[in-house]
């Protein structure tokens, strides 16, 4: 199955993957309207938002705008075998840890950091991990665990040194990762057929959810000493 496939399948209608570019699309709207509302009322009044808090907060919507897609591709062929599984825990594990406890880690402390990087690592790598078994979620624990770990110390051992021109780095590669599992799940799953068919309501509010706690937590939550 070729690489080549798999973009004419996303350029069709016919299969979860043909619904991935507007899956995208309704939850990266999501949430820059739900930024652009708080901005309209609350954030515009302070000074230095969107260079010390705004820039990080749109990457997270960009980041989430990637890893929802993944996990509706997921939730549509619900089991797979064993190592697909595996791979899948680990994955959206690793980086819905990496990329969350980067980016609150770069405005709140490595500790804030890591706390929401493995909280929802953890919780999204069970969540679609389970769909092997207990070994997928014992992958989705580790990845989660070592991801939001990692993302946090990334951003506080940066901090003085290019931490901007790391964040594209590192949403780069995540997100060639994270395309790298659409296709792995494509090419295991194209002779399956889809089990679960929804609306984009579970798109909408799950980007909802996640951008509400960061952008909560990176506004309003406690800060380390550094940050004063």
């Amino acid at each position: 199955m070729s690489l080549k496939e798999f973009f004419k399948e996303i350029n069709k209608n016919e299969r979860v993957e043909g619904e991935m570019i507007k899956t995208i699309f309704y939850s990266l709207a999501t949430s820059l309207i739900f930024l652009g509302v708080l901005y309209f009322f609350e954030f515009r009044f302070r000074e230095g938002f969107v260079t010390a808090q705004g820039f990080f907060l749109f990457f997270a919507a960009l980041s989430y705008a990637l890893i929802i897609p993944t996990i509706r591709q997921v939730r549509a062929y619900r089991e797979f075998p064993c190592m697909s599984g595996m791979m899948i825990g680990m994955t959206i594990g690793m980086i819905a840890g990496f990329l969350p406890g980067f980016f609150v880690a770069s405005t709140n402390g490595m500790f804030y950091g890591s706390i929401f990087g493995m909280s929802i690592g953890i919780i999204l790598g069970i969540w679609n991990g389970k769909c092997c078994g207990i070994m997928g979620i014992m992958e989705g624990i580790m990845a989660g665990f070592m991801g939001g770990l990692m993302g946090a110390m990334t951003a506080f051992m940066l901090f003085n040194d290019n931490l901007r021109a790391a964040t594209f780095i590192v949403f780069l590669i995540s997100a060639i990762i994270l395309f790298s599992l659409n296709y792995m799940i494509y090419k295991e799953m194209n002779r399956e057929e889809r089990k679960r068919k929804e609306d984009h309501f579970s798109t909408i509010v799950i980007s909802f959810i996640l951008m509400s706690i960061t952008t909560g937590i990176i506004v309003f939550g406690p800060r380390s000493g550094i940050f004063g």
